[in-house]
């Protein structure tokens, strides 16, 4: 039973004076911001805490989870006469061309600025998962591609053009990253996450942060928190994870961005951890985020986030109820449309039912940022100069969103992110002669490359008349191009995900007269069920979708070598097929020019860099897992489900080859608060330039608390032409692999350390180890301890 404080009715204040202080730039944002609140009404106030989505309806196929169910009609023209929050998704709605967007939008903002009393512009924001979600944007490889790359200033690099693109057109926030960590691969957002590993998806993660904030971009961090470790990998299922789990596991990645990205906003997640929700949880959202991070920018919600307050999770039992909980969590800002925080809430407050000091708490935070984006200034900017004046119709064409340049960076992204899992007879490279029968359904289609936020997967299927709006080479295109002699035949074989086994025979016949088959198998990307892989799209398990597994097995029993090339959106068990294969290439749905790079790693003109940001499991069962499993977690003799992994986190392989030495000896002692530096030389020792990646992983022998047999704790990609070795340093503090003792404070525990320099997370893979013990009194860290464990890579020595 909900409980709340007794009603005490209040009447509205006139209207205050519009004119003062707010309105000069040259004051400090808190003036300006306290003296603007006290000018507004309670329904001016609370109208800057919500979005309107002018584009969705509760007509046909939605693109958010009850969208169709949640979306009530909107007064444009009335609604903005309080002002306006939010303006949700003016790109990301419909096919828009993006000059005629750029207008719309700006036009928009004008109507909005002339119908409020004190004439401040909405907050245009938009998704930016893998690119701008926007028709004729670049599609750049999605987040787990970014893990596979372990290239944080590539990343940084992207999510810098992402927010100039979309700042080009008016979009002042962007809907990204996601710092979820993967708990469970039959998760269908697992495509949108980094990787299973903490440190990994903080360091990439923030990277990103970075990048988009320089370009004047509010990054928002999501989903926070807990999201991805809901119960069966069920999306939005209940959150059972324990305390450890939270601290150790879920929360670092955010910890790291809010620290060290300075990203300005943050989305609640929709998860429920031991039966409260996030958006209901004062203790996440202000304790831990505000109070103790020092975070200071916007919560937003989550898609209709508050409404499910009322409707999900039932902890609510009015919309104005769902409001009084999300304001006294910390939730600033209801998205994506008005739901709770309208008249539902300004007669809340009224009844006495929610506090106006939260509506002003929230309020502040609102308005500093448009201030600090200039939407208070009297001089603001709402369009390009260029398209200042012009029609619409007479702006199509003229703001160009996917460049060369654009694509060429999603082009050395998806290369690099590109991981060879196998090679074992030396098929790749190919030779590029003879017949190749490239076979399978993910051959010829270009959504084989996009995620599931890419526009064209996100949008543009429910808009099938619709151009797709930017040119995306399938992979049979792109080995055509690559290998312009050789006969390139293709069969389809079946369906992603189909039941239909009538083109497998021909496939086969197809692989059996090639010299090499190249098998194209793995997800399509789509929403609620819709696709494989994707937002609402689950697993049941984790063999390949449909008839592939039955395809790839006529094609190996042809005797054909057969090369397999995978693009997915999480990783698919292999044992059982994997030793029968001539290669194997992994691709996390790589963009727009992911067709090209992997032709380019078939034919050898790309050496591939890639490592795996989580496991390839063995088999379908046995899931979930990951490799930060305590002792207990791992293959044993009371269980018949072994869930070691075919191929471990970080696991990937090159067309040369490396060798590691081992740095200056290291003390055998280090105090617990003490810092030493390691150091490992890495020689391309191969006949072609590559890169590796140098892994640094600690291992706890024994300690207070069950820990993971190696944990990622630094990592560096090292570029060397061959014979040339670099030395790569490593400063290492304790406070790296501090971890949740048994009484729940975060501790570095004095005793012995194990520091493993690796090529993946396997124990087989370790190629220096570096053993210490940690002395003096066990400290208690928080927070402010070291997160980042500092990297330097020598200039290249020449080859010997």
């Amino acid at each position: 039973m909900a409980i709340h404080p007794a009603p005490q009715a209040r009447q509205a204040d006139p209207p205050p004076a519009v004119d003062g202080p707010w309105r000069d730039p040259s004051l400090d944002p808190e003036v300006r911001v306290a003296d603007l609140a006290a000018r507004m009404t309670l329904e001016e106030k609370a109208a800057q805490l919500y979005g309107i989505w002018v584009g969705a309806d509760a007509e046909g196929d939605g693109v958010a989870p009850h969208q169709n169910d949640m979306v009530d009609p909107v007064d444009f023209e009335d609604i903005t006469t309080r002002g306006l929050g939010q303006l949700t998704r003016p790109f990301g709605s419909a096919p828009v061309d993006p000059g005629v967007g750029a207008v719309s939008l700006a036009r928009a903002q004008a109507r909005i600025v002339e119908a409020g009393r004190f004439g401040v512009p909405a907050l245009a924001h938009e998704e930016c998962l893998a690119g701008f979600t926007a028709w004729g944007a670049t599609a750049y490889p999605v987040p787990l591609a970014w893990g596979a790359a372990w290239d944080p200033e590539l990343v940084a690099e992207m999510a810098h053009r992402i927010g100039s693109d979309m700042r080009s057109v008016g979009v002042h926030q962007g809907l990204a990253p996601v710092l979820d960590v993967v708990r469970d691969l039959r998760w269908g957002r697992v495509e949108e996450t980094i990787g299973e590993d903490p440190y990994l998806v903080a360091t990439i993660g923030t990277a990103y942060v970075r990048g988009l904030e320089s370009s004047g971009v509010v990054a928002t961090l999501k989903h926070f928190a807990g999201y991805s470790a809901s119960a069966g990998a069920r999306n939005l299922s209940p959150v059972r994870a324990g305390a450890r789990e939270m601290a150790d596991v879920i929360l670092p990645p955010f910890e790291m961005a809010v620290r060290e990205g300075g990203p300005r906003s943050v989305m609640h997640s929709y998860a429920e951890i031991d039966g409260v929700p996030a958006a209901a949880d004062p203790a996440l959202l202000t304790g831990l985020l505000r109070d103790t991070w020092g975070f200071t920018g916007t919560v937003v919600a989550d898609y209709f986030g508050i409404g499910f307050l009322e409707t999900l999770h039932r902890v609510a039992e009015s919309r104005g109820d769902a409001a009084r909980l999300a304001l006294t969590a910390g939730v600033d800002v209801e998205l994506p449309t008005v739901r709770s925080y309208g008249d539902e809430l300004v007669a809340a407050v009224r009844d006495g039912l929610v506090a106006e000091e939260l509506v002003d708490r929230a309020l502040r935070r609102v308005l500093l940022q448009k201030c600090e984006l200039g939407l208070l200034d009297p001089d603001r900017e709402v369009l390009p100069a260029a398209l200042d004046g012009v029609d619409p119709e007479q702006a199509r064409g003229s703001v160009d969103l996917d460049p060369p340049r654009n694509r060429a960076l999603a082009r050395l992204l998806a290369e690099r992110s590109c991981v060879l899992l196998a090679n074992p007879g030396g098929a790749l490279p190919l030779a590029g002669t003879g017949r190749i029968a490239v076979v399978g359904p993910r051959a010829d289609d270009p959504l084989a490359m996009l995620g599931c936020y890419s526009f064209p997967s996100h949008v543009g299927v429910q808009h099938p008349d619709a151009p797709m709006g930017i040119v995306v080479p399938t992979v049979l295109e792109a080995l055509r191009e690559e290998f312009p002699g050789v006969d390139v035949d293709h069969a389809q074989g079946c369906e992603v995900d189909g039941t239909d086994a009538s083109g497998i025979e021909g496939a086969a016949a197809l692989a059996a007269g090639a010299d090499v088959c190249v098998a194209v198998l793995g997800d399509r990307a789509g929403l609620f069920g819709r696709g494989t892989s994707g937002e609402g799209c689950d697993a049941a398990d984790l063999a390949l979708p449909g008839l592939q597994g039955e395809l790839l097995d006529a094609l190996l029993a042809t005797g054909t070598p057969v090369v397999l090339v995978l693009l997915t959106g999480r990783t698919y068990a292999l044992g059982g097929r994997a030793d029968r294969l001539a290669g194997c290439v992994q691709a996390f749905f790589p963009g727009e020019e992911g067709g090209p790079a992997l032709a380019g790693v078939l034919s050898g003109r790309v050496n591939p860099s890639g490592r795996l940001p989580l496991g390839v499991p063995d088999g379908p069962g046995g899931q979930p897992w990951t490799y930060l499993q305590p002792p207990l977690g791992r293959a044993n003799g009371v269980s018949n489900l072994d869930p070691t992994p075919l191929y471990p986190f970080g696991h990937g392989l090159s067309y040369t080859s490396f060798a590691w030495e081992a740095g200056a000896d290291v003390p055998a002692e280090l105090p617990t608060d003490g810092e030493t530096d390691l150091a490992i030389t890495v020689r391309n020792t191969g006949d072609r330039d590559g890169a590796e990646v140098v892994q640094l992983y600690a291992h706890d022998p024994v300690a207070q608390t069950t820990r993971p047999e190696a944990r990622l704790i630094g990592y560096a990609r090292v570029q060397l032409a061959a014979g040339e070795s670099r030395r790569v340093g490593f400063r290492f503090h304790p406070d790296l692999v501090s971890f949740t003792g048994a009484g729940g404070r975060r501790i570095v525990e004095p005793g012995a350390l194990e520091l493993r320099f690796a090529t993946s997370s396997d124990i087989a893979d370790v190629k220096h180890t570096v053993r210490l013990r940690l002395t003096g009194p066990e400290r208690t860290v928080d927070h402010r301890r070291r997160l980042v464990c500092a990297t330097s890579v020598d200039e290249p020595a020449a080859p010997k």
